[in-house]
């Protein structure tokens, strides 16, 4: 039988978890294939290594090893001291970029950093009568709007914040995901409590 579950939302569950639940925990004699090393400790949820040995599992397939300090190899020592047969490397690359903000994180201390930004093609963010209100079209905005819901925060500059007054949210009807907002206002500019980056309304840019 196969099962495919993600860890959908920090705090709760993860891939593990999610997929032996659906087989009520009775995984004996099965192999279960990872993105990244099952966790060991107590955090936030359960560790992942003791759900998987109690549910009987088999061999586990690695693809990396979770950078974090507090389990970097703890979770393969641990499914292979109670004999669990334990692979690592299958899809390495795939794995790395799926997970490239928990990863840079964890080997730098640094938060990944997704950089947007809508130019023509000699170079100009917008006309220099300052009229337009967008360069891209629907679609390009429409992935705009899916790469928000992939990030934890939206940063921008006071003046952008002055001059075009944008919402900084999500809107995807489908996805629902509200980072926090950044605005980087270092001579105080900002004043305007009516201005919709305080609001909820899901509309501007």
């Amino acid at each position: 039988m196969a099962t495919i579950r993600l860890h959908k939302t920090f705090g709760e569950a993860h891939a593990e978890i999610n997929a032996l639940a659906q087989i009520n925990h009775q995984a004996d004699g099965s192999t279960l294939y990872v993105t990244l090393e099952p966790c060991t400790h107590q955090g936030k949820t359960p560790p992942c290594t003791q759900a998987i040995i109690d549910a009987g599992v088999k061999k586990v397939v690695i693809a990396t090893l979770d950078p974090n300090p507090i389990i970097n190899g703890k979770g393969v020592a641990m499914l292979e001291y109670v004999g669990i047969i334990v692979k690592i490397g299958l899809l390495k690359d795939e794995s790395r970029n799926i997970n490239r903000s928990f990863i840079k994180r964890m080997e730098t201390g640094l938060p990944f950093v997704t950089c947007k930004i809508a130019m023509s093609i000699d170079g100009k963010t917008s006309m220099a009568s300052g009229q337009s209100k967008w360069i891209t079209s629907k679609e390009a905005r429409h992935d705009v709007q899916k790469l928000r819901a992939k990030n934890q925060a939206i940063l921008t500059g006071s003046g952008t914040v002055l001059a075009d007054n944008p919402s900084m949210t999500v809107r995807l009807g489908n996805i629902n995901n509200t980072p926090l907002r950044v605005v980087i206002d270092g001579k105080n500019q900002i004043t305007d409590t009516t201005l919709k980056l305080f609001s909820n309304n899901e509309v501007g840019s």
